[in-house]
């Protein structure tokens, strides 16, 4: 994967600063600034792995969220592993009651969620959640939709997000993962594990089939979106 901080046509990203952190803004709407536009400004930081880039997966379900803001006014929503958040801003910025997650461990990414949600003006509660951990704060959501931008990028992890998808999905019947990856194996391996977890595609696309020219321009690789519920619900 490749760092993308302008948004695939947002505007430049503010140079960096000696602890290595970079501003960049993020826009969604009509680009020549209609009534209904919005923009999220986030923080980056090069110090960090990766949970502290936008990358390309982020920014093409953050346009999904925004495209489908009315199916997310008024619901509770979950990120997985948001880092910078992208994807849950938008969706808190359309009216949806978010919370962005990222693993309990990596403080400097939750401490940096916090900090761009008061930059934003957005308010969406920052929680701790490590992939196949039960701890308390697991038992506290219920989610009508869950958010996840290329979390599928570690097999080792595969089992881990899927138990912890599927134990959110049964809490909130009829509720929904969407998640954006990149398509580095093909989607069996993700058919595989969603079959052996109970759960079910509904949706399928390809993540430039929606996103607007101005964006795409600045984007690469083979990235699709898919919605999955469980397998009870698909079938009814």
């Amino acid at each position: 994967m490749e760092a993308n901080n302008s948004d695939g046509g947002g505007s430049p990203e503010t140079p960096a600063t000696e602890n290595m952190t970079t501003i960049s803004h993020h826009y969604f709407g009509d680009s020549n600034g209609s009534d209904d536009a919005i923009s999220i400004t986030v923080i980056e930081s090069m110090k960090e792995d990766y949970g502290l880039f936008v990358w390309p997966c982020s920014i093409i379900l953050a346009e999904y969220v925004w495209q489908q803001r009315s199916r997310f006014q008024g619901v509770s929503v979950v990120e997985l592993g948001a880092g910078t958040s992208l994807p849950g801003l938008v969706a808190a910025k359309v009216g949806a009651a978010v919370v962005v997650t990222d693993d309990s461990d990596r403080l400097e990414v939750l401490d940096n969620m916090r900090r761009v949600s008061e930059l934003n003006n957005i308010k969406c509660e920052v929680m701790g959640l490590t992939w196949g951990v039960w701890d308390e704060s697991i038992f506290s959501l219920r989610p009508q939709v869950i958010l996840g931008a290329d979390v599928l990028y570690d097999s080792s992890a595969f089992d881990n997000l899927f138990a912890t998808v599927k134990f959110l999905l049964e809490k909130s019947p009829g509720s929904v993962f969407i998640t954006s990856y990149h398509n580095r194996s093909g989607h069996h391996l993700i058919e595989f594990l969603m079959v052996k977890w109970g759960l079910k595609c509904v949706k399928l696309l390809d993540g430039f089939s929606f996103l607007p020219s101005w964006k795409a321009s600045g984007l690469s690789g083979n990235i699709q979106l898919v919605e999955i519920v469980l397998s009870d619900v698909a079938k009814n």
